[in-house]
Order: C-alpha cells, then sequence, then structure tokens
C-alpha cells in the first residue's frame, strides 16, 4: 500500500511508466499537472501566460500537497516540482520517490516538437533542457530513494529500452533491484525488475519479443 513518486525531466516517461506501473500495482495513477489543469480548467501553457511561473509553481505546490495526504497511489511530478522545499517534503512524507533519469538528447527527441510545454518555447530548446539539467539534477538525486537509468536506444531497425544502472538509497531496495538482475540472467530494464519484483509476469513476456539484436544491447 505504500506510494510512489515518480521525479524527473520532462521527456522522461513519468507519466506514461507511471500509469502502466499503477494498473500493475493497483494503485490510483496522478499526474500533477494533470491535475492542476482539471482544477482551473486551463492549459498548463495558458497559467504560465496569465500567472507566470510563479503562479504556476503556487498552484503546483498546492496540488501536490493535497495529493501527497492520498493512499495506495502513483504520483507522477512535473519537472520542476522538486524546485520549493515544501515539495520535497511531501513527497518525502509521501512514499517512495524514484528519479527517472533520463539523458538530454533523449528528452530533445521526445519534446523538442512540443507545444505544451512553456519552458521549452525558445528558439534554442536543446540549451533549454541543459540548463534545466543542470539546474535540478543535483536535486533529483539529492531526493531519490532509487535512481533508474534508462533511455531508448536504435539498433539495426530496432527500438529497444535498455536497461542501465539503478541506484538504491537503502539497502533494502538495492537488494532487491540486483536480485532481479541476477536471476533474470541480463541486464533487464529497471521498470520490468520493479514490475517484476512486484510480483507480475510481465518479465519473460518482454524478453521473449525482443529480437536477437535487441537483446545483444540490453545484454550490454
Amino acid at each position: 500500500s505504500e506510494n510512489i513518486v515518480l521525479i524527473g525531466p520532462m521527456g522522461a516517461g513519468k507519466s506514461t511508466i507511471g500509469r502502466n506501473l499503477a494498473k500493475q500495482l493497483h494503485k490510483q495513477f496522478y499526474d500533477s499537472d494533470q491535475e492542476i489543469e482539471k482544477k482551473t480548467g486551463a492549459s498548463i501553457n495558458l497559467i504560465f501566460e496569465i500567472e507566470g511561473e510563479e503562479g504556476f509553481r503556487e498552484r503546483e505546490s498546492r496540488t501536490i500537497e493535497s495529493l501527497a495526504q492520498k493512499k495506495n497511489i502513483l504520483l507522477a511530478t512535473g519537472g520542476g516540482a522538486i524546485l520549493r522545499e515544501r515539495n520535497r517534503l511531501a513527497l518525502r512524507r509521501c512514499g517512495i520517490v524514484i528519479y527517472l533519469h533520463t539523458p538530454v538528447e533523449t528528452q530533445l527527441r521526445r519534446t523538442g516538437s512540443s507545444k505544451h510545454r512553456p519552458l521549452l518555447q525558445t528558439d534554442r530548446p536543446a540549451d533549454r533542457l541543459r540548463a534545466l539539467m543542470k539546474e535540478r539534477e543535483p536535486i533529483y538525486r539529492q531526493e531519490a530513494d532509487i535512481i533508474v537509468h534508462s533511455t531508448t536506444k536504435y539498433f539495426d531497425g530496432h527500438n529497444a529500452t535498455v536497461g542501465g544502472a539503478v541506484v538504491c538509497r537503502t539497502q533494502e531496495h538495492d537488494d532487491a533491484m540486483r536480485f532481479m538482475q541476477k536471476t533474470s540472467g541480463t541486464i533487464i530494464s529497471p521498470q520490468v525488475a520493479w514490475l517484476t519484483l512486484q510480483g507480475t509476469k510481465t518479465l519473460s513476456v518482454r524478453m521473449e519479443r525482443q529480437s536477437a539484436n535487441a537483446m545483444a544491447i540490453a545484454r550490454f
């Protein structure tokens, strides 16, 4: 019944991964940005335009503090949610905090053409993403109980999610993750390791469907 909080930059896949993971773990999924839009009836872009970033951050703080009171949830947060101390405190109290680390190149590929991200409405989105990562990366790492390094690679025409390092704050989380990776006989996607750890049966299905070339990358 423990809550799970996903933090990380825009384009990390917090909403997509969070929604799927919540289904697997039988948790209620919430996206803090989507909750703000539901309450206000306005898009994040419009809130930024009318109230500025400070106005948006105040709404974000109130939303996070409210959601953090709920039980058995999986909460996906906005990329800048960790900037305020009151938010960090609420997220720590909420549950296990997982940082989805994603390289800037992957973020750019996923968000570069988006018109719905106010901080990327610039002629140089790559520079903006690098600046945001430089500012926020230390805070993401500081707040995370578990850090998942994953990205999408393209190899010989195949699209494969490549499992990377999983860094855990506590020995209990570290032992659990290492056990899953060792018993699988390969370096599997951290998301799959987490799901399998919770008792799902997605590992064998995912691995069987991988092509030989994609599997070679996953092992690497």
